[in-house]
């Protein structure tokens, strides 16, 4: 995302509105290791929809953990691939590695594994909470 913070804390240029704030609290709830996508965000929220949560990270997304908030396919996101996937890596990320067919081998994300649904305890997003 962009990484002009212009020295104002997690946000970058000008005063985020409440719905940017709720955005950026709701990815600082993912879990490391964890995924939502950019509609789960939205319906978690209850409100706006994939592109409006995609619009808030790209303008204030530099001071979150970003790479946790994906595309539903799980394809990494354009531009911003070797930062995220040595993010994913490092928190533990499941990813499923990309056949010989795909574009630059990059690996995708295992949604299955990987995705959160913003209420169970601990991350574990394959039980109830």
């Amino acid at each position: 995302m962009s990484e002009e913070s212009g020295g104002s804390g997690r946000y970058g240029p000008g005063a985020p509105d409440e719905y940017t704030e709720r955005v950026l609290d709701t990815v600082d709830l993912i879990p490391p290791g964890r995924v939502m996508t950019y509609g789960d965000v939205a319906e978690w929220l209850g409100e706006g929809g994939p592109r409006q949560v995609g619009r808030v990270l790209s303008r204030y997304g530099g001071g979150v953990a970003w790479w946790r908030v994906v595309r539903a396919d799980g394809v990494l996101l354009p531009g911003h691939e070797p930062r995220a996937l040595a993010a994913y890596r490092a928190e533990g990320t499941p990813l499923r590695q990309a056949g010989p067919a795909a574009e630059g081998h990059v690996p995708r994300l295992d949604m299955r594994r990987a995705r959160w649904d913003g209420n169970t305890a601990g991350g574990d997003g394959d039980s109830a909470g």
